[in-house]
């Protein structure tokens, strides 16, 4: 059977037959009010830090604090011992594809236990169980993949937010798991069923919740999951909630949803919303989802996807897939944008660069990244952001997936080799390279398929394989 990613992430395969039209706000549908609990006050005094670890930051969100895989930590270790960074602990996890957060010394991490959907609660440096909620959960893969979450957790002060791959979107308080709210979103909005289900994960802006749907005319949901050439949207396609409530705000697009995650940004002074859609790219205001572009970009394929986020430096927004397009850089302006450069059409004609399922990262007018679609064929690359003008390419480190922290990548890949890399837009430059071992038994901790990105919190690495979470001291902390 054919590997294919599929996370928060992060995750694989979606597409349309044609571009889908696209509108401002619509009209709101009739729906069923999310279910509240409990009505909190938010604020960070209302939850007290458990860590111990003072240098360094939180990783409250999908791909850190500023949601590009970047991390602010220094001091790292250029040179690694035999063994690599020493392992501080590790849990046997469930069934599931995403990354944990950590925010004030609690980390998230949401999995499938049987079936049961559940989120727990870690002390982030010792590994201890402080809380766990659970839902039932019944989605079953239609391509033989897991059955687990995709999507990684969410902090925002007092709240954590989970978005399961059958679609519930839960509200919880951070301190003790107790639900504020729940949403369906999948029988509220009537979405078919995707290929590896729900994979986008939320994002926070000011007091919303934003996120892909990707809804269809009630009558459409009857349509067998994976049937997206039959669907057509309705003006669902990203939505915008209460953070607080769970009410809908704004909903905006026909598209779709795709795996890719929303990216915020600040240009010029204007706030925007990117969401690499799964047939292409939308951007708009996120306060009240006013439209100002859609990009078409996608594969002619069925079973396609867009899975990885836009990247945005100063007025430029860089697109990758892996099916077919390639990559393209758009200088994006209010009411439009401008293509500053795209791969060649031509499906023989090399590309710059095909993202799989990771979010490439840019440093130095340079952007890096893995390219190709399969195990074997994935390279790691560096490319010209300006011209997409490839710099280098390294083979056979398989899908991998990149943390940048002080001029250093991290890089995970797949089969579960942690790497040490220095950043350089002239060659790939390897400093360390090893595999995690169990210190007692010797044992590897970390099995493919490894598809999280790794994270950094207050000088410690978090890396997640097949059933195994690890946490690793990267940097030490100063006494």
């Amino acid at each position: 059977m054919r590997r294919i990613y599929i996370t928060g992430l992060m995750l694989a395969m979606a597409v349309a037959l044609a571009a889908w039209s696209y509108s401002g706000i619509a009209q709101q549908p009739t729906l069923k009010q999310s279910t509240t609990t409990q009505d909190r006050p938010a604020g960070s005094a209302a939850v007290p830090d458990l860590g111990t670890r003072k240098q360094g930051t939180d990783w409250p969100f999908f791909l850190g604090p500023t949601a590009d895989s970047k991390s602010t930590e220094r001091g790292i270790a250029k040179e690694w011992p035999k063994d690599g960074p020493p392992v501080v602990w590790q849990k046997q996890l469930g069934t599931g594809y995403g990354a944990p957060t950590i925010s004030r010394g609690r980390l998230f991490q949401f999995d499938r236990f049987g079936d049961q959907a559940r989120l727990t609660c870690f002390n982030s440096e010792t590994g201890q169980e402080i809380w766990r909620f659970e839902y039932p959960t019944d989605y079953e893969d239609m391509l033989g993949y897991n059955n687990g979450p995709r999507c990684s957790p969410i902090v925002d002060d007092d709240r954590v937010y989970i978005f399961g791959a059958e679609g519930m979107l839960h509200c919880l308080n951070v301190v003790d798991g107790k639900l504020i709210w729940k949403l369906d979103t999948s029988k509220n909005f009537h979405v078919v069923q995707n290929f590896f289900g729900v994979g986008c994960t939320t994002v926070i802006e000011g007091d919303l919740l934003i996120t892909q749907i990707g809804g269809s005319p009630e009558k459409q949901q009857a349509l067998p999951p994976g049937q997206l050439d039959r669907v057509k949207g309705d003006g669902s396609g990203v939505v915008a909630f209460d953070k607080r409530t769970g009410e809908v705000k704004y909903q905006i697009s026909d598209e779709l949803a795709s795996y890719a995650g929303p990216t915020l940004a600040t240009i010029d002074g204007r706030r925007w919303c990117f969401v690499f859609a799964r047939g292409g790219l939308l951007g708009f205001n996120p306060a009240d989802g006013k439209i100002d572009f859609h990009y078409p970009w996608r594969a002619k394929l069925l079973e396609s996807v867009n899975a990885s986020n836009p990247i945005v430096f100063g007025r430029q927004v860089f697109i990758t897939e892996t099916y077919g397009p390639g990559s393209s850089l758009l200088s994006v302006r209010p009411g439009g944008y401008d293509v500053v450069w795209k791969d060649p059409a031509n499906p023989r004609a090399e590309k710059s660069m095909q993202a799989h399922f990771n979010t490439p990262i840019h440093v130095g007018g340079h952007i890096y990244g893995s390219s190709g679609r399969h195990h074997s064929n994935a390279e790691l690359k560096c490319i010209e952001a300006e011209t997409g003008k490839v710099k280098w390419s390294k083979p056979d480190l398989t899908r991998s997936s990149l943390l940048l922290v002080d001029n250093h990548f991290i890089c995970l890949t797949e089969d579960g080799e942690l790497l040490l890399l220095k950043v350089n837009p002239e060659k790939y430059e390897e400093l360390a390279r090893v595999r995690v071992l169990d210190p007692k038994s010797g044992e590897r901790l970390i099995e493919y398929p490894a598809w999280s990105a790794p994270i950094l919190s207050h000088g410690l690495l978090y890396i997640r394989g097949k059933d195994r979470l690890v946490c690793l001291e990267l940097i030490p902390e100063m006494r």
